[in-house]
């Protein structure tokens, strides 16, 4: 019989709410393969199984990674413990690999985690060697530097398996709280909100855009990039904001180097009151120390200065080559460098303050009607479900 084996990881060293922990992963696991029905899923020493047919494993395994919690995953047999049917598994199960992976050498690696069977893992590996090695020619044992490995867990069942497909790790979505991302349509704010989903931290976005200064692909880039991002977040809340009145007004009555500071405190308080409206824990940006004018020390504080959430900035000290190597390898990357302009192009100052003061911010603010322009600009917008 077929399986899929998912190790677990961190979740296995949490203490009495372990279990909280694997019942939020099995009901992700239900909710990505809710197109497919599961005939048998169960947990066992550190992970969890799900029968599977043999023609589905690709398509499981690929939606299967996209879960935060799993660090591996095994297509695997499982067999009773017999050893005739042991044997016959082990030789199966090599010779199914090698029809797609041509090998020469292989090893062995038995586990076992039942310690009343009879023989010991020693033993184990040489019995299922002397099996593989009398029924397949053209192999040959290499203890050091095989081409694959071939393992058996020895549990309630007998488990072979030799691909360790490596996954995210962290922890299940929503076992720590509901952030709320802003969420641009650069290259961070998606490897932020990917960084902290993988905390267990479960994801909303809010989006600011200045329609019509802005074109409508912007929103559409940033709806196409909260998709991707719902692949392994699950269904995703967008909350989208114009900003154009807020520019307006403070192009109007603020120093025009102030505009990218001045509308980054806006961008925090809109983000707060939805975070108080709807019960967010924490706010998510895609922040970066010294990588623009308003990510200095003195411009975070400034903006932090606007809010009263806790701020996750999961890629504060992280080099931008990193940075699109994640965004690479959660497919955000290709959407993000589409040249669709969003909010922070509009009266970008050629200029920008570099060391801002919460006072300076404040005596600016003066002149504008910060409560009434936030209330407009969450009054007025557009709500989106996407999954």
């Amino acid at each position: 019989m077929y399986y899929i084996s998912l190790s677990l990881g961190e979740l296995i060293l949490k203490g009495k709410n372990r279990q909280s922990f694997v019942h939020k992963l099995r009901k992700d696991i239900s909710r990505v393969l809710k197109d497919e029905s599961i005939e048998e899923i169960y947990q066992e020493m550190g992970k969890i199984y799900i029968k599977t047919d043999k023609d589905q494993i690709q398509e499981r395994v690929k939606k299967l990674k996209h879960l935060f919690g799993i660090v591996y995953i095994s297509p695997c047999i499982r067999v009773d413990k017999d050893l005739d049917s042991m044997k016959k598994a082990s030789v199966d199960f090599v010779e199914d690999y090698l029809k797609d992976h041509p090998s020469k050498t292989f090893k062995v690696e038995s586990s076992r985690a039942d310690k009343q069977f009879a023989l010991k893992s020693p033993e184990l590996n040489q019995l299922f060697g002397a099996a593989i090695l009398q029924n397949i020619q053209g192999l040959s044992v290499d203890v050091h530097h095989p081409d694959f490995h071939l393992y058996c867990d020895v549990k309630k069942y007998v488990y072979f398996y030799i691909d360790k497909i490596k996954a995210y790790g962290g922890l299940p979505m929503g076992t720590n709280g509901r952030g709320l991302l802003l969420l641009s349509g650069g290259i961070d704010s998606p490897v932020a909100g990917f960084l902290m989903g993988k905390r267990g931290v479960q994801i909303d976005a809010v989006h600011f855009h200045s329609y019509p200064f802005t074109s409508p692909r912007g929103e559409e880039k940033v709806k196409e990039l909260a998709r991707i991002l719902s692949t392994y977040t699950g269904r995703l809340t967008l909350y989208s904001i114009n900003l154009l009145e807020i520019q307006k007004a403070i192009n109007k009555n603020c120093p025009y180097d102030e505009m990218t500071i001045l509308s980054r405190r806006f961008m925090m308080r809109i983000a707060q009151k939805i975070c108080d409206d709807y019960s967010y824990d924490s706010m998510i940006t895609g922040e970066n120390l010294g990588q623009v004018a308003s990510q200095t020390i003195h411009g975070l504080t400034v903006s932090q200065d606007a809010v009263h959430s806790l701020v996750f900035r999961p890629l504060i000290g992280m080099d931008k080559v990193d940075i699109i190597k994640i965004s690479e390898e959660i497919g955000t990357y290709e959407t993000s460098i589409q040249p669709f302009e969003d909010c922070c192009t509009v009266f970008l100052p050629k200029h920008p303050v570099l060391k801002p003061t919460v006072e300076q911010m404040e005596k600016s603010e003066g002149e504008l009607d910060v409560e009434g322009l936030v209330n407009e600009a969450v009054k007025s917008m557009k709500v989106y479900h996407i999954s």
